[in-house]
């Protein structure tokens, strides 16, 4: 059984995307399954939020995607009880000069994920190489969505983002459906953006 890969995209920063990635993965390993978390967010709150200390990190993805690295040099094994990490470092955001190459991260993640159940990829909020590469290696991905005005503003682009990927990529990405987060349903606004999203977008939206 090979692990399932869910990336976690919105280039809108504070959508909820790493709080969502880390409940994710905190809770898919409280229920068994054993959990790769990959934070591919130079800021690094899913290192962070995962009790891991970034600054004392000696070997991050960074090192990884510029190939100094093995994978398994860089998963910290267990913060969680099933849950293993990738670290980020600020040191990523340089990376975005170097990483010509899509297939960086899909090719370290293959030597790995048959150990793992799921593979949670945080990733930073633009739609640059480092969430391309995230896409690359992803079976589907995850769309935090904030209940607000300009909400679907991105979400369009994003979209085609992701047609482009499965078209020149990664044949098998699909878009598993879009959270809604800071969701109040005593407003008018928030009911409103979700029947957007199901009517105009046509996407899966979660219950939760």
């Amino acid at each position: 059984n090979m692990g399932r890969i869910i990336a976690v995209a919105n280039q809108k920063g504070g959508v909820g995307k790493t709080t969502t990635s880390i409940n994710l993965a905190a809770c898919l390993a409280e229920k068994g399954k054993k959990v790769l978390a990959v934070d591919m967010d130079p800021q690094g709150n899913l290192t962070s939020g995962l009790g891991v200390d970034k600054d004392s990190v000696e070997k991050s993805i960074y090192e990884l995607i510029i190939g100094e690295v093995d994978i398994k040099d860089v998963i910290n094994k267990k913060v969680l009880e099933n849950l293993d990490i990738i670290p980020t470092s600020t040191d990523l955001s340089a990376a975005e000069i170097e990483l010509i190459k899509e297939y960086i991260l899909r090719n370290a993640i293959d030597q790995v994920k048959d150990q793992y159940d799921f593979v949670i990829i945080d990733c930073p909020p633009s739609l640059s190489m480092l969430t391309i590469n995230a896409m690359t290696t992803a079976d589907s991905v995850i769309v935090p969505i904030q209940c607000e005005y300009y909400a679907l503003e991105g979400l369009s682009q994003l979209i085609h983002t992701v047609e482009l990927v499965k078209d020149r990529l990664n044949s098998k990405l699909e878009i598993e459906g879009v959270v809604f987060t800071m969701y109040d349903a005593r407003t008018n606004l928030s009911l409103q953006v979700v029947e957007n999203v199901k009517d105009n977008l046509q996407q899966n939206i979660y219950k939760t």
